[in-house]
């Protein structure tokens, strides 16, 4: 999907053709939309398709005077029977002599956010602006669901306290899993603004150079709540593993002593079922006998179970 938005007198205007100075976003597009964005805009194809494979890595490229900037954006989704499973995705912005152009394999939060809220005093006209304060959006995105993240870890901590299922631990992995992607994109993230930085992409515009640390402080500071966040879910498996380990070895060991207590009357009554001559055999107290028998040496075995609080 092709969408192309122009800012006119201050606002966000949505466009039919690609004019100069707009912003052309690609949504999981297909061939003819790639065909038709390339021929209109003289871009390599090669960085339209960049931002399409799930496994590229952030960078950032030139190819024919076109300048690729490759990070990857927080993504969400929900699935049967696992709640919210959070990832990333690759997102390219692509900054061409006159338009902007962005590109992701989904619909992702971060171009909607940016159409549907721009930022204030914003401009499709000014790329470098404009890709800056894409980043930046990106960065607070990490840092919106990683709270969300963290909600959801206490939630999911809260039913484990009183179901001690594999559901909720299953859930609980998801969401390291989740932090371990969101960990490794942000540092992956954290490369490519370091190396903005360096460029001549800022340096002849100070109100830039100051948004692009800012950028850098915002990406700085998911790392070190992904990394927070990460730490305190692995513990809190941990420790929950544990205590699902311990309560089966207290049930384990409270049927073992149940067995050891039932055990003792059925010896008593097969040693008396024998075919052969018994005690009690001949009086007609015989059987009482025996009953009482086995209750003294089965109060016995409780009485004894319980002292080694096995009971």
């Amino acid at each position: 999907m092709i969408s192309t938005y122009l800012t006119e007198a201050g606002k966000l205007c949505e466009r039919e053709d690609i004019a100069p100075g707009a912003w052309v976003n690609l949504c999981a597009p297909t061939e003819e939309e790639l065909a038709r964005v390339s021929d209109a805009l003289r871009i390599d194809p090669g960085l339209l398709r960049a931002a399409l494979d799930e496994e590229e890595r952030s960078r950032i490229d030139f190819e024919d005077g076109h300048m690729l900037v490759l990070v990857d954006t927080p993504t969400v989704e929900m699935q049967q029977g696992r709640g919210f499973v959070y990832s990333t995705l690759p997102f390219g912005i692509i900054l061409t002599e006159e338009n902007l152009v962005t590109v992701c394999l989904k619909e992702s939060a971060l171009a909607s956010a940016f159409s549907e809220n721009p930022v204030k005093n914003f401009s499709t006209k000014k790329k470098n602006r404009m890709t800056l304060q894409l980043l930046y959006r990106n960065a607070a995105l990490f840092l919106f669901y990683l709270r969300e993240v963290d909600k959801a870890s206490s939630r999911v901590e809260n039913e484990l306290h009183l179901s001690m299922k594999n559901k909720e631990l299953i859930q609980m992995l998801g969401l390291e899993k989740s932090l371990v992607y969101f960990s490794t994109s942000l540092k992956g993230n954290e490369i490519v603004l370091e190396k903005l930085l360096r460029m001549d992409f800022v340096k002849n515009y100070p109100d830039d150079t100051e948004l692009l640390e800012d950028v850098i402080i915002e990406n700085k500071q998911a790392i070190e709540m992904s990394n927070i966040y990460r730490d305190i879910l692995s513990g809190t498996m941990d420790a929950f593993a544990s205590v699902i380990s311990n309560n089966l070895n207290i049930v384990m060991k409270v049927l073992a002593a149940v067995t050891i207590i039932l055990t003792i009357p059925s010896i008593i009554f097969g040693l008396w079922g024998s075919n052969v001559p018994v005690p009690f055999a001949e009086s007609p107290f015989g059987f009482a006998a025996i009953i009482g028998i086995a209750a003294v040496l089965t109060a016995a075995a409780t009485l004894v179970m319980r002292r080694l609080k096995w009971l």
